[in-house]
């Protein structure tokens, strides 16, 4: 059961787990505050850490309120759905054969039997989505492993609601989140270094910030660039 703290205005909710570094998340869509800490911590110290980062929540919650997000999708004849970035107009085509989904031209095909929903035409998109994030990954994180002197690690592709990526530097693996194929290359590859410098710094410190300067100069320009375009209307559960 999460023990909750106060920080002004700002509740919070913290979690005790076998880490090693206290990890401070601010969730979508309403700013949510939740900070997983080492089991030994007292919880005093860990609000005296919280609130030593009012400043960066309360910028956090700012940002993620004044986010523009997507309509709910309907998957309807010639509906708007990006891919890397680009707008494409959705066509439907009847099949009586496995589900596909192609670019032509601006349009994204998307073939799927005539029993289909837009529940169906939904699962089939988000795999093929999923697909498109795995392939691009692959090869931009073997190639930044190399430059950064790591063994590569295995990755993972899911849909994820609060983050764009994360790692494991035990497990030595990453998730990327399949939202990121609708985004410009330039973002999936930033949240790749920044994944991967992790696993030679797990904080966000300042070392950290020197190894995203010194290998990507342009990082926090698109942090930016992602951090502002549309995200995923999404039904949340709490």
């Amino acid at each position: 059961m999460p023990s909750r703290i106060t920080l002004g205005a700002i509740e919070a909710d913290v979690v005790f787990k076998d880490i090693r570094n206290v990890h401070l998340t601010v969730l979508p869509p309403k700013g949510r505050v939740r900070i997983s800490a080492p089991r030994h911590m007292a919880l005093d110290t860990v609000r005296v850490f919280a609130l030593s980062k009012l400043g960066w929540i309360k910028a956090q919650r700012e940002n993620m309120a004044a986010q523009e997000r997507e309509a709910p999708r309907e998957y309807l004849e010639r509906e708007s759905h990006y891919v890397w970035g680009r707008r494409y107009l959705l066509k439907l085509v009847e099949v009586d054969a496995a589900p596909s989904v192609e670019l032509r031209h601006r349009a994204l095909v998307l073939a799927t039997r005539s029993s289909a929903d837009a529940a169906a035409r939904d699962t089939v998109l988000a795999r093929w989505y999923r697909e498109q994030v795995r392939l691009r990954a692959a090869t931009l994180v073997a190639e930044w492993s190399r430059t950064l002197g790591l063994d590569t690690p295995r990755i993972h592709v899911q849909h994820m609601k609060t983050k764009w990526g994360s790692c494991s530097p035990a497990r030595r693996s990453i998730r990327l989140n399949t939202e990121l194929a609708k985004k410009p290359p330039g973002c999936l590859e930033y949240i790749v270094v920044h994944e991967l410098v992790h696993l030679l710094e797990p904080t966000h410190n300042e070392r950290f910030r020197a190894l995203m300067r010194t290998f990507l100069p342009e990082w926090e320009e698109r942090r930016r660039e992602l951090n502002q375009l549309p995200v995923r209307h999404e039904e949340w559960d709490y």
